[in-house]
Order: structure tokens, then sequence, then C-alpha cells
């Protein structure tokens, strides 16, 4: 056990800008005697300050520039609240124990500031290789930190040091309000490679005893540089240009700033036609419009340097590929008639390789290659066939051309409204259909109201008519005909109501056998069961006097006329005999 007092601090105590410093004050005395007093100090210069005088019954604070930001905890401890960089002093704990002395110890209070993150800019302007002088790279401004920290510069990654190349002042500028902002700046030679080249600044700052850093973005200079060499290239690939694109030839220098290109096209006698009126000069480009096979030849960039006035220049090749002179030919050439067969040749010209394909009217493939060979035509083949003509290694590159082949006849009538059911005096449609080349002419035997549909090779006429009894009795007539024959068909009409009324009688007879049928079945369920104890002679007639009131009669009567009777038989030839036994019995049977 120590035989004095004694009395504890932190050496240091660090506490960032804004925060909350706490300083600890720990004490011995001797046999475990309490103090009499405790006072708290800053030191000011070579004076003492007092802050508080601290006994065991009062804490006394004194009027000074902290007023309203200190605090005592109950361990004793100063709390300083809203730290300003003015508050970075010597901070005193004096003990006085009575007999047993006075004891004191200091901490020293740091307050630091974290610097914003760095704010790089780079040099607006750009920087030429050919320069003598070291040119300003970037510059590089931390803010707001305390102490003031430390700037070093990296180029891809790898830090800068200081030589006859390499140039890196900076300023130091304490604010008012205590902050530290620092500026460096960059100063270096560039060659052509520094196009590529990233820079960026990092600031170290040291906090609690560590040293930390804070990194900037990174950024690219511009480099001016002359070019060196120069490429011209077709867009889209030459090796895919066909007539009607819109091409475009690409001059590229590898100088910046951009030279100036000239664009040229070579004639007859190797003379060069100037294209640049056609080109933007200053983005390298040449736009060829809506190209033909004329286009093709030999094109060059030119370019100028106007730093050196060097001058350099490239050509390429611009082929149009392009399929001309499409044609189809048809054997024979004569009118075909039905049942006629024919060939369809196609042939074109082109500098690349051709496929070819036939299309019906519809587009639907039918065949491919050059031949198409159509047997046994009919109205129905009657058709605009197409010949497509296509570059397989020219994406897009294709040409199309039609033929008709037209098959002649006379008309043949293909659909038609017969039987067709009426009712007397009801408005009807009659229609007739009817295929045909030449297109032929339609004509009904009686008067209405016609209208007609061509579609193809097709024509229908539909004739809108009252029907009456001439009508119904003697139908309609259908007369189509061509330049090549007539054909002429009848239309049937059936009045309805007689389909009807026989339809009805019919039903009845169907359901007057099942009727039959269903009493027939009772009777002899009935029979069996016993409930009808009939006698001997198996039959009774019905109009004796004998007959009792409490007995159960069942009568079933057939008064169908003879003719429906005799359809009655052959619908249900094989039940008549128990049918007639039954439609001829009287049955007594006791209740």
């Amino acid at each position: 056990a120590a035989s004095k007092l004694e009395v504890s601090m932190p050496a240091v105590v660090e506490v960032e800008s804004g925060g909350t410093a706490r300083i600890e004050c720990s004490f011995y005395v001797p046999g475990n005697d309490s103090y009499n007093y405790i006072n708290w100090f800053y030191i000011n210069r070579d004076s003492r300050v007092r802050l508080y005088h601290i006994t065991s019954s009062e804490t006394l604070e004194e009027s000074t520039d902290y007023k309203g930001r200190l605090s005592v905890g109950e361990d004793r401890s100063l709390s300083i609240s809203r730290v300003t960089m003015q508050d970075a002093k010597t901070f005193v704990c004096q003990v006085n124990a009575g007999s047993h002395g006075m004891g004191e110890n200091r901490t020293e209070l740091h307050v630091y500031k974290v610097p914003e993150a760095p704010v790089i800019t780079a040099n607006p302007a750009g920087i030429s290789v050919q320069s003598s002088a070291l040119s300003q790279i970037a510059q590089c401004v931390s803010r707001n930190s305390f102490p003031p920290p430390n700037i070093t510069w990296h180029k891809n990654g790898e830090q800068l040091e200081e030589n006859t190349q390499v140039k890196i002042p900076f300023t130091r500028t304490r604010e008012s309000s205590g902050l530290y902002t620092v500026t460096s700046t960059l100063f270096a030679h560039v060659t052509r490679e520094d196009r590529h080249s990233l820079y960026h600044c990092t600031v170290h700052y040291w906090l609690r005893g560590r040293r930390r850093a804070v990194e900037s973005q990174r950024v690219n200079v511009t480099v001016f540089y002359p070019a060196e060499h120069v490429n011209l290239q077709v867009m889209p690939s030459s090796a895919l240009v066909k007539e009607g694109d819109d091409v475009k030839l690409v001059c590229e220098a590898d100088g910046n700033p951009a030279p100036v290109f000239s664009f040229y096209k070579r004639e007859l006698e190797d003379s060069w036609q100037d294209l640049s009126s056609l080109a933007d000069a200053n983005s390298g480009v040449l736009n060829l419009r809506n190209v033909n096979k004329s286009s093709s030849g030999l094109y060059k960039c030119q370019t100028l340097d106007l730093d050196d006035m060097r001058q350099l220049e490239k050509d390429v090749e611009l082929v149009v590929n392009y399929i001309e002179g499409v044609h189809v030919k048809m054997e024979p050439s004569s009118p075909l008639q039905e049942g006629d067969s024919v060939r369809l040749s196609c042939d074109a010209h082109s500098p690349v390789a051709l496929n070819y394909q036939w299309k019906d009217a519809k587009g639907r493939k039918v065949m491919e290659g050059n031949q198409l060979f159509l047997s046994n035509l009919t109205f129905e083949t009657s058709s605009n066939f197409s010949c497509k003509v296509i570059a397989p290694s020219v994406p897009g590159l294709e040409q199309s051309k039609q033929v008709a082949v037209t098959v002649q006849g006379k008309p043949r009538i293909v659909a038609i409204s017969s039987p067709l059911y009426v009712r007397q005096d009801e408005v009807v449609n009659l229609t007739c259909k009817a295929i045909a080349f030449p297109r032929p002419s339609v004509h009904w035997n009686v008067n209405g109201t016609a209208h007609e549909y061509v579609e193809n090779q097709h024509i229908a006429s539909n004739l809108t008519v009252r029907v009456n009894h001439d009508l119904l009795r003697a139908g309609a007539m259908c007369r189509v005909s061509n330049a090549l024959g007539v054909i002429e068909q009848h239309i049937q009409l059936l009045d309805q109501k007689t389909s009807e009324s026989k339809g009805v009688i019919i039903v009845a007879i169907i359901v007057c056998i099942l009727v039959v049928a269903v009493l027939g079945s009772v009777i002899y369920f009935l029979h069996k069961k016993g409930k009808i104890p009939c006698g001997r002679a198996g039959k009774q007639d019905i109009t004796k006097p004998e007959a009792r009131k409490d007995k159960t009669v069942v009568e079933v009567k057939s008064d169908k006329l003879s003719e429906e009777a005799g359809l009655l038989q052959g619908v249900n030839s094989e039940k008549r005999p128990a049918a007639d036994q039954v439609g001829q019995s009287v049955v007594h049977c006791p209740s």
C-alpha cells in the first residue's frame, strides 16, 4: 500500500471536434481517509484557471469560458461537451487530503477533426506531350481537418516521389474555425501512354495513435499527341454490303486531337474524285446512302495534322453486292387448259452465289431450285407464283419476280343451294357458285335481286326471291357461261310444312307404340303377381250386366286410322300379336 497521497490521470485524452471529452481523476489517500476538496484547473499559457471546487458537501463551478459545457460525474471525472479546437489544453486535477497533504496530476486534451474526403480536379485544358516544361496534372484539396494532414500522389496505383520530372508543392491554411485546409498540386511530364493513366491523391492523418488514410477519386487527363497510324474501314463489313444499304466509311487516326480528314474515290486513269464535301471532316465519317453497284470501287482517306502538317493516308475497297435481271420463263407459253402441265424457270445475275425459292400466292414455299413443274392443272391451280432469289452470303439481299399461271376452260359449278326447304311467301336466298376462266357470267331463269361476288377464279351469285306456288313447283335454274362453254344446274325447292307434318305423324306413331308396350308390361306384371285372377275362358265382354262396380276395369282400344295402323304394323311387326290381344280384351278382376 502507498504511504502518501497519489493522484492518477491519463496522460492524453483524444476527442473529435464537436464531441464530449471525459477526463478521469482517481486518487489514493493512505488509510482510506477522505479528501478535503478537489480542484479542477486548465492551464492558460503559464497560469491556472480554476473550473471546479468540489467538497464532500457541495460542487462549485467557477465562471469561465467553459460555463454551460462542463459537468462533474459521481466519480469526480470532468466532462466537456461540444469540444472545439480551442479546447486543446492541459487540464489539472488537484486533491487536498488534509494531514496527508496535497497531490495533483494532469491530462493533455487533444482535439482532432477527421478530414473530409479529398477533392481532386484534373487539368481541364489538356497537356501536350511536346511541352518542354512540367505541366499541371491535377490539384487535390483536403478541407476541415485538425491537425493538418499530409497528401501524397499516385499514378496508376503507384506513389509518386518528387524529382526532376515530378513536382508536388502544397499550401496549408488555418481557417477561422481552427480547422485546416491543405492544397496539393501535381506537376509532371506526360507521354503518349499517359492518355490511359489514372491519377489520385491520398490524405494521411493520425487518429488515436494510428495512421489513417482516405483516397480521392481516380481522374484521367487529356493528353495531346500527333497521329502515327490511320485506319479506314467499311461499316457494315464490305462483304455484307448490298444495293440499297446506307454505308459508312470510317477513318480513324491514333492522334489527339483528331486530324482533319479528307475522302477520295478512284476514277478512270488513276484519277481521284474528292468526296470530302459528303463527309464530316472532324469526325472522319463518309456516309454513302442507298448505294448501288456503281458505288463499288477503291476509296481513300487522308489525314492532316495541323500541329506538324504531317499527312497519313489509307485506302479500302468497297464491294456492293446486287441481284439483277430476275426473270421467269414459262413453257409452254400458250394458254393453258385444265389437265395441262407447265414448267417455270427462274434466272438472275449476281456476283455472289444465288439460291431460288418458289412461293404461291399466299406466301407458302412450294419448291426449292430455279425450276417449278406443275402438272394436271385445274382452275384451282390458277395462281400467282413468285420466284424468290436469295444471296445466302449477304443477309437481306434478295429479289422476287411474279408470274401468273392462268388455266382456261368452260365453267364448272362447285356449290349450289339444292335441295332447299322453304315456306310459301318466304323470302329466301338461292346460291350458285362456279369456277372458270375467262370470267363467266351467271343468269337465273326467275326474277329476283342478284348479288355477285368474285374471288380469284370463283364467281358466286346470290339471288333473293319470294317463294310462290310456281317457284315451289318448278324450282330455279342457274346458268353459268363464258366464251368456252355453258353449264346449267337446277335448284329444287321443297315445302317445309309438308315435311314437318310427316314428321309429326311419325313421332305420334312412335309414342303410341311406346304407350301400348308399357301398358302390356303392366298387365303382364299384375297377372304374374295374382292381382288379376282371370277366368279360364280368358276373355269377358265389357258390356255384360254382371260386371260389379267394385271391380277394376282395364281397357285398351286402338282407334287409329287404318293408314296409321298399317304403319304401326310395319314398325312393330314382331309385337303385333300381343298388342292385338291386349287391344281386344276386357279383363274383370276383383279389387
